[in-house]
């Protein structure tokens, strides 16, 4: 009997099954521990896990924080002087139309608005579209380029136009011109000073595109860095 014991478990053995002695746990027991072969994580690689996730976090975020602080000083910048273009542009036809009154008002409204116009416009046609990823490098440059002419020099210079004729009309500074030929009679009476608009239609130019291309710069350099980081 002992003979056949002996050969039943050397049988067991060669078939991969192994009887369960005494004293031994069960063997769905011991599979508890294990998955594939594989033994369960520990607390510490949880841990150190968990403290790589966050440090990767904590990078991107430092990357983003940097994008957000340059981008926030190119464009309030680029408000800047388009406050100084409306600044320019009142002082322009106030002295075409010959405009002593309200210049405190006419030069607060020429300042703000295209201030907040070239950073509003700036946010919507270049910066989201940029954090988007629907624009390239040539198209963020053309879009700040054509921000700054239209809301750093014509806006400002339309803006400058209406409120001073409005004013020169009010208080008779200059000659009605003939009905029907308002816009040409003025336009004819400033056409030599309106010529000066010309320096910060060539300054917002330039500015467009230095700031478009440090913008995109940034916005490439943190998606590089945050792909390494991955």
């Amino acid at each position: 009997m002992a003979a056949l014991g002996g050969e039943t478990g050397s049988e067991l053995r060669d078939v991969g099954v192994v009887p369960v002695r005494a004293g031994k746990a069960p063997k769905d027991i011991q599979m508890a521990t294990y998955m594939h072969g594989q033994p369960s994580p520990s607390l510490g690689d949880a841990k150190l896990r968990r403290s790589t996730v966050i440090e990767m976090i904590e990078k991107k975020i430092e990357y983003l924080r940097k994008e957000k602080t340059l981008n926030i000083y190119g464009t309030v910048f680029f408000g800047t002087t388009a406050g100084f273009s409306g600044i320019l542009a009142n002082f322009i036809f106030r002295h075409c139309f010959r405009v002593n009154h309200d210049a405190l008002k006419t030069y607060a409204s020429l300042t703000t608005l295209p201030f907040l116009s070239t950073i509003v416009t700036y946010k919507l046609f270049v910066t989201d579209a940029l954090n988007s990823g629907n624009i390239s490098q040539e198209n963020c440059v053309l879009r700040s380029s054509l921000v700054g002419i239209v809301c750093g020099v014509l806006y400002p210079s339309a803006l400058a136009f209406s409120k001073t004729g409005r004013l020169a009309v009010k208080y008779h500074t200059v000659p009605l011109p003939p009905k029907g030929r308002i816009l040409l009679h003025w336009l004819l009476l400033c056409q030599t000073e309106v010529k000066a608009m010309m320096i910060p239609l060539v300054f917002q130019t330039v500015i467009g595109i230095l700031n478009g291309l440090q913008h995109y710069a940034v916005f490439e350099s943190t998606l590089e860095k945050t792909a390494h980081e991955d």
